[in-house]
């Protein structure tokens, strides 16, 4: 047999092609706003991009897996915002944020088993199934503290502990950089370690691959698929907190959206909506895309409209690129008689 070189060794990985061309994509969009907008490149700029950045990738990360496995949750966004406001409504009663804060994942994590068990073991489609949630979710985020937004963390807490707590999600910085990057470098790195690595990161692709030839190699389908909701409801959780610590509040419409953020995060770096196909580097690679789009046309003064559009022609690009490539390999190479 020919052994493959080093690069082809590397782009045979799945989900590698997508990824190197978000990367690629990323550079060029990148160095193209920063010469229209030689501020682009300050330190400034780019301190907030990461820590922007970190968001969408957090939410990337729990979508993503889900995604890989061929389904979808809709339900993240609304987590985001149960997250922020039970964590801001605790401390506004004097709470201490430790405590609100696993009483917040408490709550993320009872949906994500919620939708695993849903979507694993009694095959209702991800979409409804996470639907519902998602509507639970939300109105859970406006019942918490009576429909309204809660008042200051810091008149709960007091404002050392208000500050300690948003210092460490969202305005303080390590080694120079935001700590809501560094939040969300570990948990990359935590969840692309899982992903590539382990028994559970195999089930997972082989689930999305092809969920028939995963029940018969013994892979436990329900609960590969509720660890993945688990994932996305413990990256929903921390967005939450950072958003909940970015304000100094909570705000019952915290995380709106956020769910179709993930999806783009997760598509542009090559991560297939059809399953199977998908590296984290790639979700990487999609987030800062995101991000760097949104922050340079926002510098050199495009509207919020002309924003999404393009954004949005660039996540359909990018899934029909993925049915396109995927159609290609799918057809039987002809023979020598043929």
């Amino acid at each position: 047999m020919e052994k493959k070189s080093g690069l082809k060794k590397i782009l045979s990985i799945r989900g590698m092609g997508g990824a190197l061309t978000a990367f690629v994509g990323l550079i060029i969009i990148y160095v193209a706003f920063g010469i229209i907008n030689p501020m682009v490149f300050s330190k400034n700029n780019n301190m907030n991009l990461l820590r922007s950045m970190s968001k969408y990738l957090l939410i990337g990360i729990g979508q993503s897996y889900v995604m890989i496995t061929g389904n979808i949750d809709l339900s993240l966004g609304s987590m985001v915002g149960m997250s922020a406001m039970i964590s801001a409504t605790l401390m506004t009663l004097g709470i201490n944020p430790f405590v609100a804060i696993l009483v917040s994942l408490a709550a993320c994590m009872a949906i994500g088993v919620i939708n695993g068990f849903l979507v694993g073991k009694y095959r209702l489609p991800p979409f409804i199934a996470t639907l519902g949630t998602m509507f639970v979710a939300r109105g859970v985020a406006y019942l918490v503290n009576g429909n309204r937004n809660t008042d200051a963390i810091a008149s709960g807490i007091g404002k050392d502990s208000a500050d300690a707590f948003q210092n460490f999600f969202y305005y303080g910085t390590t080694l120079g950089i935001y700590n809501t990057f560094w939040i969300a470098i570990v948990i990359f790195i935590v969840f692309f370690f899982i992903l590539s690595k382990t028994r559970t990161g195999r089930h997972i692709y082989a689930i999305g691959s092809n969920i028939d030839a995963a029940k018969l190699s013994a892979v436990n389908v329900v609960t590969t698929t509720i660890k993945t909701y688990l994932v996305s409801s413990f990256c929903g959780c921390v967005v939450g907190l950072i958003l909940c610590g970015q304000a100094g509040m909570g705000n019952m419409e915290a995380g709106n959206m956020y769910e179709m953020y993930g999806v783009a995060a997760g598509v542009i770096g090559g991560v297939s909506p059809l399953g199977g196909t998908g590296l984290l580097l790639g979700v990487l690679a999609g987030a800062s895309m995101w991000q760097t789009l949104e922050n340079g046309l926002n510098m050199i003064g495009a509207q919020v409209g002309i924003q999404r559009i393009v954004i949005g022609v660039i996540v359909v690009l990018a899934v029909l690129l993925d049915v396109v490539v995927r159609g290609g390999a799918k057809k039987p190479k002809k023979t020598a008689k043929e």
